[in-house]
């Protein structure tokens, strides 16, 4: 699996609300606006951000089980892209 529960908790706990998560060389990262414009994070996939996450789940604290859902519906949106 490409994006799991602990990525997905990284981006609901980051302090920055447009905080975002990538794929980028094959691994996943939470980033900021700033970062994702940066050369470092050129061609990066973003896959959702912070606010995307919070309001599919319906809750800016998701339960472990909501953590591995969005998870696995994120790594499954990814695989289809082909990332």
């Amino acid at each position: 699996m490409t994006v799991n529960a602990s990525d997905v908790q990284r981006l609901v706990g980051s302090s920055d609300s447009e905080a975002a998560l990538v794929l980028i060389e094959g691994r996943v990262e939470v980033v900021t606006p700033d970062q994702l414009a940066s050369p470092e994070y050129q061609g990066a996939l973003q896959i959702s951000t912070r606010g995307e996450l919070v309001a599919r789940a319906g809750d800016a604290q998701p339960s472990e089980r909501q953590l591995a859902e969005l998870a696995e519906d994120l790594d499954t949106a990814v695989r289809n892209l082909g990332g």
